[in-house]
């Protein structure tokens, strides 16, 4: 965590671009894709399809999925661990089966964005979203999932077994995407609250460096995972669980941290990073981790300055104070919107277009 006064600023902030994180609350993909280009046109590079249907509450739908396995059972009581978290009881190993012998279902990441695409395709044909764009598919980490749904015994068994079925469904989308037109985003969620302490970690001895360390090595298996002429980017996220985080950051030490981690091991070109800015936080404190980052000129970074409750006027004062540490950013929400009223959804849109200049 970084101490100390904060920089002096250099420059007013060069907001360059717009990130839609994930979720949108709009019907379908194709009101999504349109929506968006709609409203924000060349200030997007990537959108996503809205993470519409049963992924709305991001990683809840896997549940379904865990039922209908066998060998991988609800524990009969619902601890106090999750409750305020996810609905319904954590799933365990049953007595006797290892992990490795898990068959998992399709889990629904590569079917849906395989339809997505189709109506991307089908509308940028038409002209209605811009050549050039890529749709971002939207996958959460194994840890997030692992982390949410699984007694803690088991979670450094069950991890690696999740992860193998959720690359397969990526290879699935590099399969059936062209690569010019795909972007990956690897939502990293849960790892925070386990950097912050909420969670106690499987992969690592409770200590911040250790800890850190598991966060990194997880982060590179995932860009690994795409090919380089596909982008890549992370969401990193502190939760939004009826829009609250799980903690507040005490500043951005721990997202510098991970993505300082990231870019020195990536065995790849990282496209973008996103991390959240809480609506209180428009003192430069919150962003001196940010200044130490060497971050490529080819990669972007996204700010989730945008907060509903104070519109553009709130948007500029953490503008402004995020310029201090990094003069040229884009802007985003701090997470998807999907879950929030619908009514919002276009005025989140248009607060986007409003504070973001156009690449």
């Amino acid at each position: 965590m970084s101490t100390g006064a904060a920089p002096v600023p250099s420059s007013v902030p060069a907001i360059r671009g717009a990130h839609l994180v994930g979720s949108v609350n709009l019907p379908d993909a194709a009101a999504v894709f349109s929506t968006a280009s709609e409203h924000l046109g060349d200030r997007l590079r990537r959108i996503p399809d809205g993470e519409v249907g049963e992924r709305f509450y991001w990683i809840q739908f896997q549940t379904k999925r865990f039922d209908t396995m066998t060998g991988l059972s609800r524990i009969p009581v619902e601890p106090y661990y999750l409750r305020g978290i996810f609905d319904g009881r954590p799933f365990q190993l049953d007595e006797g089966v290892a992990a490795d012998e898990l068959v998992f279902p399709d889990l629904g990441y590569a079917e849906a964005a395989l339809a997505s695409y189709a109506e991307f395709a089908r509308l940028r044909a038409a002209g209605t979203i811009a050549s050039g764009s890529r749709f971002q598919v939207s996958l959460p980490t194994p840890a997030a999932v692992i982390g949410a749904f699984v007694v803690p015994a088991d979670r450094a068994a069950l991890e690696p077994a999740y992860e193998r079925a959720l690359f397969a469904e990526l290879s699935r989308i590099l399969d059936g995407i062209p690569h010019q037109d795909l972007a990956i985003q690897w939502d990293t969620a849960v790892e925070f609250a386990i950097l912050e302490g909420r969670i106690e970690p499987w992969f690592a001895e409770p200590g911040a460096d250790d800890v850190l360390a598991g966060v990194v090595e997880r982060s590179l298996r995932q860009a690994a995972a795409v090919p380089g002429d596909v982008e890549v980017g992370y969401h990193l996220c502190y939760g939004d669980v009826e829009e609250q985080h799980f903690v507040q950051p005490a500043d951005a030490g721990n997202l510098a941290a991970v993505i300082d981690g990231i870019l020195s091991g990536a065995p790849r070109p990282i496209t973008f990073f996103h991390l959240p800015v809480p609506i209180e936080r428009d003192d430069p404190e919150y962003f001196v981790p940010l200044a130490a980052l060497e971050l490529p000129e080819s990669t972007e970074l996204y700010l989730g300055l945008l907060h509903h409750e104070d519109g553009v006027e709130g948007a500029r004062r953490r503008a402004d104070a995020a310029a201090t540490a990094r003069p040229r950013f884009g802007v985003a929400t701090e997470c998807g919107f999907g879950r929030g009223p619908s009514e919002r959804t276009i005025g989140l849109l248009d607060l986007h277009a409003a504070v973001a200049q156009a690449w």
